[in-house]
């Protein structure tokens, strides 16, 4: 592994659904000599894309979980993290954004930016990831890269500035204007390896000044050289131009664009030259870490070898050595034989097998020094977990999880199922933060739980294939909320006497909603309850929001704040006030005006102009919002709210309705109140199962 970090690059491939991800990880690796044939992500031959190493990614043409691996371009190491598409796997997005030091978010040159696109673009600004923009599939029907740039100022935000201009576009497109060197690239040869330097066409040469002159105005102002030498008049070298446009670009400033057609190997190598250019190297960036030994205070990492050791577990997968964990090395370096600390459970651990990843195939290392993305075997730990030198006990802030939306309930077939289920649920509960699971005790079902269908889908499809657990599913769930809509007051005593000791404890006070989850206020002045039985009371309160009074689902929203209550030297206890703020939560809980909640999800449609109606339609029937529609040429792109339990099967309706010719995306957007007749729905249908199980 390069240890000189200038040349070392940590980047990320992200974008919507079918934008051409793997397929231009495919050419990258191609071009650096990682692979030597290119495989398509729907190859006739079955093979499928180096990146998409899973069975089922191969035979859907999709990718489920990111994969990583590295190559070498231009004497510079580069780290690669190829991402799903597909929000129902958008933790796997989120747990690459939060190592990586940059990102090419790929953008369809027809179809724009899209809503996938907007979500990763939410989740790179969470960690403050810079990116380039690749308009990808310019030698499609109705490409526009120039459209697709102006999408990024107007609905991300993003100060685009095109780099390049193509030459040519749709089944003319030949190959790319670089506006910094002025010089056209066309790209030769079977698989467009060999790049053909030419000067710029005569009928492009105004266009392409003009466009010179956009950009270095653009960005120029993230260099003063720049400016002065704009100013002064003095001769514009591609030095001053590729400084200034590293600058825009690590401070997230400016989002150069870049064009191509990655299936059609064109203009992936200048991108490669971009990613060197632009995109920062571990020592740009600034890592921060909470020391806890000191209250949690945040201290600046350094990417420096000999400090001691700081890294990030935040991937893990069950391979056929044990459990790998894949890991960024944030500063230090970890050997082979190195003793670590987990400083969440403070457990110590010896380092085994140290490997760098190529998709699925290993190779094995000595040490992985910081700013390097690498990954080990046999170490117990969960994702998200920091790893530390014994000499420290600083703690990594974690990636931002999403509560799962919808529930399965599965049965396995057989006793060899059941055994086999539970190794395949206990290993996908460790890999994937979305994905959870538990047994509901009142039917004896294992209920699974995650982002979508298409989540619960292929973690039911992968059960069977690689653990040979055969299941059977009941109906999709919806994660129903209870939560209260008005103030209310609660007072009571809770008092027993059986011989010997008894319980006494008193709490009053009053509960009222929240915009948070669940926030608790203590008030009580002058010893009413001792200091040592609050806790026991906030215990109390948090118990009873597992499962709600209304309709026995998970209570969110309030706030509960305590103000007064009683004690008895003797019977007083720790149990004695559980039982009492149980007691005065329902009290309340009653007389606040319980409601339901449900998940609203955000759904797009993209489809040919003449179904935009019948998609209007579908959405309309189930209780949705229509937000706002939009052309986009041949393509209408329907954006609305719907209620997620209206939303099952929808994929089947939407096929069928448009020739198959549209497609969606569905995300959760936020949990609103049920309307009534729907409320009244689900409370007899909740009745129903209780008179069943009896």
């Amino acid at each position: 592994m390069i240890r000189d970090l200038k040349r070392v690059r940590n980047i990320g491939i992200s974008a919507h659904i079918d934008s051409g991800k793997t397929t231009l990880t495919e050419r990258i690796l191609f071009y650096t000599d990682r692979i030597h044939k290119i495989n398509e992500v729907r190859g006739k031959d079955g093979v499928g894309a180096v990146m998409d190493s899973m069975e089922l990614e191969r035979e859907r043409g999709i990718t489920i979980a990111s994969a990583a691996t590295y190559c070498e371009w231009n004497k510079h190491n580069i780290n690669i993290i190829d991402t799903p598409g597909h929000v129902d796997f958008t933790v796997e997005v989120e747990r690459s954004l939060r190592v990586l030091d940059g990102v090419v978010l790929v953008l369809c040159s027809v179809s724009g930016v899209q809503s996938q696109s907007i979500t990763v673009d939410q989740q790179m600004k969470r960690y403050k990831v810079p990116c380039i923009a690749f308009v990808n599939k310019c030698d499609r029907s109705g490409a526009n890269p120039a459209k697709v740039s102006r999408q990024l100022r107007d609905k991300l935000g993003h100060n685009s500035v095109l780099m390049q201009l193509p030459i040519g576009l749709e089944d003319k497109h030949e190959g790319v204007v670089d506006l910094v060197a002025m010089k056209a690239y066309y790209f030769e040869g079977e698989n467009g390896e060999k790049i053909v330097t030419k000067e710029i066409p005569t009928q492009m040469m105004e266009d392409a000044q003009i466009a010179r002159e956009e950009m270095i105005d653009a960005v120029s102002l993230f260099s003063d050289d720049l400016t002065d030498a704009i100013l002064e008049e003095k001769t514009i070298t591609e030095e001053l131009i590729m400084t200034a446009v590293r600058n825009g670009t690590i401070t997230r400033q400016m989002t150069p664009v870049f064009l191509g057609s990655a299936y059609k190997n064109k203009a992936v190598q200048p991108l490669l030259n971009a990613v060197i250019s632009y995109l920062p190297a571990p020592i740009d960036i600034e890592n921060e870490a909470l020391d806890m030994d000191n209250n949690g205070e945040t201290v600046i990492l350094e990417s420096s070898f000999d400090k001691p050791t700081v890294a990030l577990a935040f991937k893990l997968e069950d391979g056929q050595y044990g459990q790998l964990t894949y890991i960024r090395v944030y500063q230090g370096c970890i050997n082979k034989g190195d003793t670590l600390v987990n400083s969440r459970d403070g457990r110590k651990f010896r380092v085994g097998r140290l490997i760098r990843m190529h998709s699925s195939q290993t190779e094995e290392v000595e040490a992985i020094p910081a700013g390097h993305i690498g990954a080990m075997f046999g170490v117990d730990c969960a994702s998200g977990d920091t790893f530390v030198s014994p000499t420290i006990n600083y703690s990594l802030i974690a990636m931002h999880i999403m509560e799962p939306v919808i529930s399965l309930s599965i049965v396995p077939k057989d006793n060899k199922a059941q055994i086999n289920m539970s190794k395949a649920l206990n290993r996908f509960t460790k890999e994937d933060p979305t994905f959870k699971t538990y047994v509901d005790h009142e039917t004896g079902d294992t209920i699974i739980q995650g982002m979508g269908e298409l989540h619960l889908e292929v973690y039911v499809e992968r059960m069977k294939r690689e653990y040979g657990a055969e299941v059977d599913t009941g109906k999709p769930r919806v994660a129903y909320r209870e939560t209260i809509t008005k103030k209310s007051l609660f007072n009571y005593t809770h008092k027993k006497q059986t011989g010997g000791a008894g319980q006494y404890g008193r709490v009053a006070g009053f509960m009222e909603p929240h915009d948070e989850e669940f926030e608790f206020v203590n008030k009580i002045t002058g010893g009413r309850i001792p200091t040592q039985y609050i806790p026991a009371c906030k215990q109390g309160f948090e118990g009873c929001m597992a499962k709600g009074p209304k309709l026995e689902f998970p209570v969110t929203g309030i706030k509960i704040t305590i103000d007064d209550g009683a004690f008895h030297a003797v019977d007083s206890s720790e149990m004695a006030f559980k039982s009492a703020a149980r007691g005065a939560f329902l009290e309340a809980y009653a007389k606040a005006k319980p409601v339901i909640k449900e998940p609203i999800m955000k759904v797009v449609i993209e489809t040919p102009n003449e179904f935009q109606g019948s998609c209007m339609g579908l959405i309309n029937q189930r209780r949705g919002i229509i937000q706002g529609s939009q052309e986009e040429g041949v393509m209408s792109v329907v954006e609305s709210l719907v209620p997620l339990s209206d939303m099952f099967g929808f994929s089947t309706v939407l096929r069928s309705a448009t020739q198959g010719k549209a497609q969606f995306t569905m995300e959760f957007s936020a949990y609103k109140q049920v309307p009534q007749s729907i409320a009244e729905d689900i409370a007899r249908k909740k009745l129903e199962e209780k008179t069943q199980k009896k």
